[in-house]
């Protein structure tokens, strides 16, 4: 076939900007076409090789990404029963949330039929549990992770498992005998749903995962990441790329053979209880540039998850929702999609740079959980809730059903099965935790005072 690029005239960046200038009629470029990002990013109209032409060193793996759905882990076999049969209706991996170190990991793992990865997230910090599950790992034919977070834990809940030492001095037991399981874990959900911007949530994610990199003694093997994922599609995409790039660095000071499996999921900071079906286009958004950013694997997030107990139609349409991108969207047929996309490669260089000098200060500043127990991580995160929430409570930042175009008919107060807003719980902790909060909370508590 004839290369017709070649019968084209070339045409500059100076060209483009000169004929958009004269569309304008006399409005200012700028001020009219360019708009700046809660992180500090113009983003422009249109982008060209002349003067944004990057390559960046991300190397992602979308045809091996993976349909994953958590279980919370109630009775035993009732969770083993439905495990597969969610594998049978087309989740890939499946998460185990395991409360108590009473329960039978064992029998979990045995009962599966061919998984492809199956994720235990602990509840509790017990070694002995961690070590029955890697000593059966060795026997299985699939991946077995166990997601656990102290410095997450600190975070979230205000308070270590145990105590800072202890949680630390189990992890180097843990590296020394553990050695057929993934068991290392950043949880850097927290951080996006609290109201982080994306710099904070990559730098964040950088110093939370510099924390074990420096306290695990001579650890040279995978950590799963786990972040979640909003609205701001290029963005996002970007914020994976650029993720996985920074990650990739910081191993490299310390050992080439760390690895990176990222997990993840929609956000709930943008997830909405009334005119609640718009939350399955947002969760399809938000899981496509998780895809197209290079996640390993995929949990989305239910529809009705923000007030409904987990529920068979909730999960089925949120693993539907997956499989739909999978095998009918093709989003598995093609390795790093978004190389060469002049924007999304010109947000995963600023996005990673902006990140990187942010990290450098908390470094210099004592590290990750220095600033938590000081409380800057808290207060910074809480600025920028305070600026996206203003944003919304203005309309500027839109929730469509929500704060535009909201139907007044809308009545949720009777279908309530959880409380679907910040909950108080007064006690002793360690630091302040960080508060995940969505930003239709305050107009979604108006409206049920008026139904």
């Amino acid at each position: 076939m004839k290369n017709l690029f070649p019968d084209f005239e070339k045409i500059s960046s100076k060209q483009w900007k000169n004929l958009i200038q004269y569309d304008l009629k006399g409005a200012d470029y700028n001020e009219t076409l360019v708009w700046e990002s809660l992180e500090g990013i113009k983003v422009k109209p249109f982008y060209h090789n002349d003067e944004d032409f990057v390559t960046n060193n991300v190397t992602t793996q979308n045809t091996h990404f993976a349909v994953l759905q958590a279980i919370y882990v109630h009775d035993l076999n009732k969770s083993a029963d439905k495990a597969n049969e969610l594998l049978k209706r087309g989740a890939e991996s499946i998460r185990f949330i395991v409360p108590t170190k009473e329960t039978d990991v064992v029998s979990l793992l045995n009962n599966l039929e061919n998984p492809k990865a199956v994720y235990f997230q602990l509840l509790f910090l017990d070694k002995e549990t961690m070590l029955k599950i890697d000593n059966e790992a060795s026997k299985l034919g699939f991946e077995v992770y166990v997601l656990i977070d102290p410095v997450h834990q600190l975070g979230f809940d205000g308070n270590f498992f145990k105590d800072g030492n202890s949680d630390f001095e189990t992890l180097n037991e843990i590296n020394q005998q553990a050695n057929n399981i993934n068991w290392l874990t950043v949880n850097a959900t927290t951080y996006q749903n609290a109201g982080a911007n994306m710099i904070q949530q990559l730098a964040y994610t950088l110093a939370h995962t510099n924390e074990y990199l420096n306290r695990i003694k001579d650890f040279n093997k995978n950590i799963t990441v786990e972040i979640t994922v909003g609205g701001n599609y290029f963005f996002e995409i970007a914020k994976l790329r650029a993720l996985r790039m920074l990650l990739n660095a910081l191993a490299d000071e310390y050992s080439s053979d760390i690895t990176f499996h990222i997990i993840a999921k929609p956000t709930r900071r943008n997830k909405t209880l009334y005119d609640y079906n718009v939350n399955m286009l947002r969760t399809t958004t938000e899981c496509m540039s998780a895809v197209i950013g290079g996640a390993d694997a995929v949990e989305n997030m239910a529809y009705d998850a923000i007030y409904h107990k987990t529920n068979e139609f909730g999960d089925r349409i949120a693993r539907n929702q997956l499989l739909i991108l999978k095998q009918e969207s093709y989003f598995d047929q093609v390795n790093n999609p978004a190389d060469g996309a002049y924007y999304i490669e010109n947000l995963t260089t600023q996005l990673a740079e902006k990140a990187l000098e942010l990290f450098k200060h908390i470094e210099k500043n004592g590290g990750l959980i220095t600033q938590l127990i000081e409380g800057t991580i808290q207060r910074k995160i809480s600025e920028s809730a305070e600026k996206e929430q203003q944003l919304f409570d203005e309309g500027k930042e839109v929730l469509l059903g929500t704060n535009k175009y909201p139907n007044k008919e809308d009545r949720m107060k009777h279908d309530l099965e959880l409380y679907p807003f910040v909950k108080q719980n007064p006690r002793k902790t360690l630091i302040i935790p960080i508060i995940e909060k969505r930003l239709a909370e305050k107009l979604e508590q108006e409206r049920l005072e008026t139904e």
